[in-house]
């Protein structure tokens, strides 16, 4: 066998030809695309707080222009919103990404195979038994103890799925979602039992929470999933060729030499760290690890190499924007931002459906 088999090239031409120029170009357009976007959510409000008139201010030197109002909305609030927000989108995003690739299946998301679903448990388990139970853990962990409950509950549904739905190197798609649904449903009931035991703020809490949004970032939010989030995002390009060798099945990827075991286990823990830092904060915002992957392999091709860093971008470019469209639509009033990505990306579900089963022409 040829050692030049997953090179990306190769992979890049299997679906559609080699599209590495493009590629390179649209990783260009999408980093300008976040730019432009970021500043729209910084400018992007029930208040009319000017966020080029604060940077000026800052830039310069002399803030007698703006008051203290305008300060703290564009700094301590829209600022680590929008910080949040394209970390959230871009390591959902990403995380798709890998798992599609690691299954083989562009069905595969955080979101619909139950993954959120556990790591949302983790979290739930840590804000409602935090300050009883698990006190003495929060004392430990600190602001890091949501996220890596929530970790932990993702990397759990993680393994289980991997281990039910793969027999043999080859992935069911049947069973991956019937597997999905089974953790679900069983994160939910364990769910809906610590909302019983919840209190009266810890209920309204859990209530929003579970729509999705990123209303509430703050600072110390930031600070907490940065950590966790930044590393995987940066890193992931890294598991490129990995990735891209395991496009042509486990036993080439081991031909190629590749550590199929041991990537398969960095790959789990990556999707669950970069899954359950999101929901931590986030609560459950679905979609964007199937829509977003899906779309960028019509475009620029199915090479890992470009694929995960435009992933990135166009993730958080699609947070951002779900989240100033549920800011405006009905002002001054908030959508949750998971009610928001629910109604894109259900339908592109389906789309995606109908077309593997040749239902569709497109």
């Amino acid at each position: 066998m040829s050692s030049d088999v997953a090179t990306p090239h190769t992979i890049a031409t299997i679906e559609g030809g080699d599209r590495t120029a493009f590629a390179r170009l649209s990783l260009i357009v999408l980093a300008l695309a976040l730019l432009a976007t970021a500043i729209f959510s910084l400018a992007s409000g029930a208040t009319n707080s000017s966020a080029f008139a604060v940077a000026w201010a800052l830039l310069s030197g002399d803030d007698s222009a703006i008051d203290i109002v305008e300060r703290i909305v564009i700094l301590d609030i829209r600022m680590p919103r929008t910080l949040l927000g394209m970390m959230i989108g871009a390591s959902l995003a990403v995380s798709g990404a890998i798992m599609q690739g690691l299954f083989r299946n562009p069905l595969a998301d955080p979101g619909i195979v139950g993954v959120s679903a556990g790591a949302g448990l983790g979290a739930v388990t840590a804000i409602v038994l935090g300050g009883t139970i698990l006190a003495s853990l929060g004392a430990l962990f600190g602001i890091y103890q949501i996220p890596l409950a929530a970790f932990l509950g993702g990397l759990t549904s993680t393994f289980i799925l991997y281990r039910v739905s793969t027999s043999n190197g080859r992935t069911s798609v049947a069973t991956m979602l019937l597997t999905g649904i089974a953790l679900g449903a069983m994160a939910g009931a364990f769910t809906g039992l610590l909302v019983f035991w919840a209190d009266d703020q810890q209920l309204r809490d859990l209530t929003f929470w579970g729509l999705g949004s990123v209303a509430g970032a703050t600072w110390i939010k930031v600070a907490a999933v940065a950590p966790i989030i930044l590393p995987i995002i940066i890193l992931a390009p890294i598991m490129a060729r990995g990735l891209n060798a395991m496009t042509l099945g486990e036993a080439t990827a081991q031909h190629l030499g590749i550590n199929v075991q041991l990537f398969k286990r960095v790959a789990i823990v990556a999707v669950a760290a970069a899954t359950g830092a999101s929901v931590a904060v986030s609560g459950g915002i679905g979609f964007v690890g199937i829509v977003v992957p899906h779309l960028l392999r019509l475009f620029i091709g199915p090479d890992h190499k470009y694929l995960l860093p435009a992933c990135a971008l166009l993730g958080a470019i699609m947070l951002l924007l779900a989240d100033a469209i549920a800011r405006q639509i009905v002002a001054p009033a908030e959508l949750p931002i998971g009610i928001v990505t629910a109604t894109i990306g259900a339908p592109f579900f389906l789309w995606i459906l109908l077309r593997k089963r040749g239902l569709l022409d497109m």
